[in-house]
This record gives C-alpha cells, structure tokens and sequence, in this order.
C-alpha cells in the first residue's frame, strides 16, 4: 500500500513535535535531586479519592491526603532566597511568585483556610503548613528540609529575591 507523499509528510512533521513536546518530560525521569523543582499541594478529603488524585502523607501520627495535582509550580515562582531554618545543616527557603501565582495563592488562602499545603522539592515532601490566614503580599515559604545541594540547584534555575540584574550579560565599558 503506497500512502499520499503529502500525507508522509504531514506524519513525520507530527512526529517531529511530537519529540519535541515529550524529549523535555522524558529527561524528568532523570534523578530527583537534578532539578530543582518545588511544588505546592493542597489537602483534601482522602475518603472515596482515586488513588490517581489524591496521595496519602503521615502527620503526627495522622494519615492526610493531598491533590497530585500542584496548586502552585515553578512556573509561577520568580525568585527564591534561601534561609538557615535552625536545624541542623538544613535551610529553609521564601518563593517570590509571579502575578497569576501571587493572585491564585490569595484565593486559596482565602477558601482553604485550616487545610495543609505540603511543600515537595524535586518529589520529596519537605515541609507543610496549615493555611491560617490569608495571603497576599505574594511569598510562600518551605520552613525546612532543604539541602545545600538544593540551594544550589535553586540558584540554577531561579534569581534570588532582590537580584534583578542575574543572568543578563553586562555591558562592556568602551
């Protein structure tokens, strides 16, 4: 069976994004502590959940659940500074968020007050918080469980807070 040479070609250039899209979400199988990544997840009702939405995570002797799906992501952080959280060699760190996460926070301040929000770092859960009080000046922090090597990572892929000139070239005096 001999195919259409333009139907060929529409199917290779497919393919062809179809790499381009999945080649970046395969290099995340990579290992964990390569990519300085955190993400923010919201406490839910674990009763009836699927298992595909929702994950158990122990506190104090409780089991809690937590939606998969992150509430806030690296795409909505602009800049990070990390801080000595008071145990041990360990830091703690504050996210700067952009507009659309600074907003989304506020709103889920608001509607979810006295739930969790778990904290993971490249799918390692860190720290958690109870949502006591709205937020609104755009900052949400891990309080603990950050390594030196993650800082670093961290200072790859994000500016610190109050660095606005990181990562553009400067120019040379003539």
């Amino acid at each position: 069976m001999c195919l259409n040479p333009r139907m060929n070609l529409r199917i290779a250039a497919l393919a062809a994004l179809v790499t381009l899209v999945m080649a970046p979400l395969g290099q995340a199988g990579g290992k964990a502590g390569e990519m300085g990544m955190v993400t923010f997840h919201l406490e839910t009702e674990g009763e009836g959940a699927s298992p595909k939405m929702v994950f158990p995570q122990m506190d104090e002797g409780q089991q809690r659940f937590f939606l998969r799906m992150p509430e806030i992501t690296m795409r909505d952080i602009v800049a990070f500074s990390p801080f000595p959280s008071g145990s041990g060699d360990e830091y703690g760190l504050v996210f700067q968020l952009k507009d659309a996460g600074k907003r989304r926070l506020n709103v889920l301040s608001l509607t979810a007050q006295g739930k969790y929000l778990l904290a993971q770092v490249n799918g390692r859960v860190v720290d958690g918080v109870i949502i006591d009080k709205p937020v609104d000046d755009g900052l949400i922090v891990v309080w603990k469980g950050i390594t030196t090597d993650e800082v670093k990572l961290f200072d790859k892929v994000l500016p610190r807070i109050g660095d606005s000139g990181k990562g553009k070239k400067k120019k040379k005096a003539k």
